[in-house]
């Protein structure tokens, strides 16, 4: 099979792909644990909702740890999960400051007071009954100190009734204070387990609990809410545990934080908070999409005028890049917002870019004498190093944005880091291959003879 053949088949593939993923409601990929609805996910000021910004309270000339500051991120994003809003999420922006968006959702008072809850770990004795994560509980703790032993109350076997009565009061064993230090470890088989160190009189009440459990199920719960049901295996008397289960990497840190805090490491206030309409939201998508129809038709009548069957060649071209491109952002899925959508117009860009460099070289051999192939062949191969270097520049100065943005406090450009470079890369295939492969089959079937007529020169 020739080299030809081969762009061609690997092109179809990956468009054909692509096309099915931009299909809309087409049910989306679900293979083991990779899930995707294959939605296009808007940002804040696309569909509207709340910006909420967020402040250390504590003195200006006191130092924030970065840690500290984003694990308090890895908290609220975790606490705010249950106002229903899918795509929340938390930035840190500066040495002091977290930006919070909540797109979809205008209900002020209630974002605010569930940022300012103070956290409350408890661990809870469940005696047989396993509750799975996410089961909202009642319990007899009403302060934040440890709790002395008390019976279980009427429970049922694991597997069975996992849904607690709502008059059930579970018993709190002792709270998040009690901990001294935790952290993920690999048990022998590689598996992440979570350690934990507990301070001293913690360290006589799990004790005792633990001697007395064995078996038993013991509870941790965040703001009365389940976040892990382990077993107590055996008796911890030296104030020092694991936690073992069917942990990912990722989901044993996330444990770990909420263990290690369940109130936020450093006090934070609200100095900001504000609302974009939805109305304003979708104004902004709408005049996005018009800019970008009326820009793909007026770059594509100039590439026709000037270009003539390359312009041509350029405009399937970008097609292709586009249908690609929009694939990607929502097999990811990457949140488009307004600086995102500034990326993919500035990559789109440089993927034309990469087409006229092409154009001009080859356009340079006809008037040299050379003949069509040779034409082609020796203009992409003088314009690929422009190609290669301009693409590469932008692509490190996308990284450096998308690394150190937040860093100086501004997050809102990491989404045009993020499609800028996505588009770059895209770019890239487009220059390699599909430009080439298409230009080379356009020539092919229309055996141009009249230069002049047929490229513009």
């Amino acid at each position: 099979m020739s080299q030809r053949i081969v762009r061609l088949v690997i092109i179809a593939v990956i468009l054909i792909f692509a096309i099915w993923i931009n299909i809309p409601n087409n049910g989306g990929i679900h293979i083991g644990e990779f899930q995707r609805d294959l939605k296009t996910v808007l940002g804040l000021d696309l569909q509207g909702g709340m910006q909420v910004l967020l402040e250390a309270d504590l003195p200006e000339d006191q130092t924030i740890d970065a840690d500290a500051l984003e694990n308090a991120r890895k908290i609220l994003e975790n606490r705010s999960n249950g106002l229903g809003v899918s795509e929340v999420s938390f930035q840190v922006a500066g040495n002091r400051r977290i930006v919070g968006e909540f797109p979809g959702l205008t209900k002020t008072d209630e974002v605010v007071a569930v940022l300012k809850e103070t956290g409350q770990l408890e661990f809870v004795d469940l005696g047989d009954t396993w509750l799975p994560e996410g089961t909202i509980i009642k319990t007899d703790h009403g302060g934040s100190s440890a709790q002395p032993i008390s019976p279980t109350p009427t429970a049922t076997t694991e597997g069975t009734d996992t849904q607690p009565q709502e008059d059930k009061i579970w018993h709190t064993v002792m709270t998040g204070d009690q901990i001294k230090q935790v952290g993920v470890q690999t048990d022998q088989l590689g598996k992440p387990i979570i350690a934990f160190t507990l301070k001293e009189e913690g360290t006589k009440i799990f004790a005792e609990y633990t001697t007395a459990n064995v078996n038993k199920i013991l509870g941790i719960a965040l703001d009365k809410r389940i976040i892990s049901a382990p077993r107590v295996q055996e008796p911890i008397t030296k104030g020092e545990g694991t936690i073992t289960g069917e942990f990912t990497t990722e989901s044993a840190n996330n444990l770990a934080v909420q263990l290690r805090y369940g109130s936020l490491p450093i006090p934070l206030k609200v100095i900001q908070s504000r609302v974009i309409g939805p109305t304003l939201g979708q104004d902004s998508l709408k005049k996005s999409m018009i800019a970008g129809v009326v820009g793909f038709i007026l770059i594509s009548l100039f590439m026709l005028f000037y270009y003539r069957l390359p312009g041509f060649v350029a405009i399937l071209a970008l097609v292709t890049y586009g249908v690609i491109t929009l694939a990607i952002y929502k097999l990811l899925p990457v949140t488009l917002t307004l600086p995102g959508i500034a990326g993919l117009m500035l990559s789109t860009g440089g993927a034309l870019d990469a087409n006229i460099l092409i154009f001009e070289r080859f356009k340079e051999e006809l008037r040299a004498g050379r003949k069509l192939e040779q034409a082609l062949t020796i203009g992409w191969r003088r314009a690929w190093p422009s190609i290669r270097d301009s693409n590469i520049a932008t692509l490190i100065t996308s990284i450096i944005i998308f690394m150190f943005g937040s860093a100086f406090g501004a997050s809102i450009v990491k989404g045009f880091a993020l499609t800028l470079a996505l588009g770059i890369v895209v770019s890239l295939f487009g220059a390699l291959v599909v430009t080439r492969a298409f230009l080379n089959e356009v020539l092919n079937i229309a055996k141009p003879t009249n230069y002049s007529r047929w490229f513009g020169l």
